[in-house]
């Protein structure tokens, strides 16, 4: 007997709903207008229904190779993250962005240099994992899509801390959780291209290349 439509994990059925959206899209079944209004309607609301109604008269679904596109475009997949995994900077810069796995636990050890973590691209195995600091006169800038809700529980002594991240505990499909401590340092939360731009470049991507075998 299958799961009830209402008891689905919500972000679950939004994606879903996105795949299939783009797929319409991008063999023009629908207009561009049509996959923008479609989408912002999508990202908004917080009802099942809603969001099985907005793709209800769309005929095409999802298939094996849009689902190795999405996988190319928006992360790891399934690559397995290790529990925990330590990132040092000792008067040097360290920067790790791209489409990497985020670890349940990851340990950044920064003295006198500069770390910048970008989870624009990441992959997270779990909706929860930890970030943990031990800065002495170094910076570490953390760049979060506006889904990435960001908690910060570390103690800065004599350094100073900015969180520009719209995503709360509450909304966010995944939570990063910053613990350890800062002297004489600066850690900044700030939110990278959010994910309705990063929708709308990976669809117009998959019309391109729809378009080219077409030629």
């Amino acid at each position: 007997m299958p799961v009830k439509l209402e008891d689905r994990p919500i972000e679950q059925v939004r994606e879903e709903t996105i795949d299939k959206l783009i797929v319409n899209y991008s063999h023009e079944v629908i207009s561009k207008e049509a996959f923008e209004r479609r989408l912002d309607a999508a990202m908004a609301t917080a009802v099942h229904q809603e969001l099985v109604d907005l793709v209800a008269d769309l005929p095409m679904a999802a298939d094996a190779d849009y689902e190795q596109q999405k996988q190319a475009t928006f992360g790891a997949g399934s690559a397995a993250a290790a529990q925990d995994e330590k990132l040092v900077s000792i008067l040097s810069s360290n920067t790790r962005k791209g489409p990497w796995v985020m670890p349940a636990r990851l340990k950044v050890v920064d003295v006198l240099g500069s770390v910048k973590l970008d989870f624009s691209e990441a992959h997270f195995t779990q909706p929860n994992v930890e970030l943990e600091l031990n800065s002495v006169l170094g910076s570490v800038d953390i760049l979060v899509p506006e889904n990435v809700a960001v908690v910060s529980r570390a103690s800065h002594i004599l350094g100073s801390s900015d969180d520009h991240s719209p995503a709360r505990e509450a909304t966010a499909t995944q939570t990063i959780t910053v613990t350890g401590w800062s002297v004489l340092g600066s850690v900044d939360v700030s939110v990278t291209r959010n994910m309705r731009e990063r929708w709308l470049s990976f669809a117009n991507s998959m019309r391109e290349a729809l378009g080219m075998q077409r030629r």
